[in-house]
């Protein structure tokens, strides 16, 4: 039976999580704008980097069973876990950054192992050293983690960065999942108000990510690489027209390392679906299919879908297009059986 009176089998792949203790990385290494939890008063912690604010979470950003909780209240059987994109940490020395690395995908490989039903988990890697990155994905690999997840950019190197493509191909043989989150570091300063790295740089972020992986070659020479993207694609999808119609007009310039059309690769990726909006959730459908949109609310943040689900749920799809948004897709982006966690 389902763990939530649901009628759906529903997966939500966008979920972040962190430890409740963290060590003092920067006291330890001696440098840097490492995160720590101020843990001021119960169930609620300041999330610090060194001694700047970053933002104040709760107790259900660390506790399994707190988000289970809320999962059953939610009607989510399952959350794909990864850590909050601020921990990344890719700016630092490798060695650092993979010992973090370590440190965090333990953490939630624990989570895990204690609640196989209800969770399945993404590592982190030292993407800046690609050989760091690949021992550690292999590790990934033998804890149990299914897949990884990386920011938009790795220093603002894009993701068709020749360092980069060892670590895909090895994630392709080693079939483990990728899932694409925006970075915030490169609006931040260029647009520091209104929230606006958030609102305006991130889904300018992710666009950047899904074109640059696609001029880059990288679907093309990695056929069986299965890679979401967050935020129902970001910009992409409302831009796709343009970005094709620059490839048809300066292939000279786009088609440098790829000459197919960009629409080719539309239904290779997955893309969630925390768009917040019913007509764009039907557009990203129409572009990429709905076997290619999985759920996915950024819990348990305040640009996520407040009630996960919802908004498939309550737009015109029939009940097998929304059964397919809400877990199969997930499962197959995956490669994970509805039958595991039953």
């Amino acid at each position: 039976m389902l763990h939530s009176p649901n009628q759906f089998f529903t997966v939500d792949i966008h979920t972040h999580i962190i430890p409740e203790k963290i060590p003092n990385w920067a006291k330890k290494f001696g440098y840097g704008e490492f995160v720590w939890l101020d843990h001021h008063k119960p169930c609620c912690a300041k999330m610090m980097m060194d001694t700047a604010f970053f933002r104040e979470i709760e107790h259900n950003c660390w506790s399994a069973e707190q988000r289970i909780t809320e999962c059953n209240h939610h009607q989510v059987d399952v959350q794909v876990l990864s850590t909050i994109p601020v921990m990344f940490s890719y700016w630092a020395e490798p060695k650092d950054t993979l010992e973090i690395s370590r440190f965090l995908n333990d953490h939630i490989a624990e989570i895990v192992e204690k609640y196989p039903k209800r969770f399945v988990g993404l590592g982190t890697l030292p993407m800046q050293h690609t050989e760091l990155a690949i021992q550690e994905l292999e590790r990934c690999k033998k804890i149990g983690l299914k897949g990884i997840q990386i920011g938009s950019h790795i220093n603002h190197l894009n993701l068709n960065d020749a360092s980069l493509f060892p670590i895909f191909e090895a994630m392709q043989t080693l079939d483990m999942a990728l899932f694409v989150h925006p970075w915030w570091y490169s609006a931040k300063t260029k647009m520091p108000d209104y929230w606006l790295p958030w609102l305006v740089g991130m889904p300018a972020e992710t666009s950047l990510a899904i074109c640059s992986m696609i001029f880059g070659g990288i679907f093309e020479r990695l056929p069986n690489f299965r890679v979401a993207f967050a935020h129902g694609g970001g910009a992409f999808p409302a831009t796709i027209g343009r970005i094709e119609h620059g490839w048809q007009a300066r292939p000279d310039l786009v088609a440098v390392h790829n000459v197919h059309n960009p629409k080719k690769y539309l239904g290779q990726f997955w893309l969630d679906s925390l768009v917040h909006d019913k007509d764009m959730l039907q557009l990203v459908t129409k572009l990429v299919g709905v076997n290619r949109v999985t759920l996915g609310t950024d819990y348990p943040f305040p640009l996520g879908e407040d009630n996960p689900g919802e908004l498939i749920k309550t737009s015109n799809f029939t009940n097998q297009e929304k059964a397919i948004m809400l877990g199969d897709s997930a499962l197959e982006w995956l490669k994970m059986d509805k039958s595991f966690f039953l």
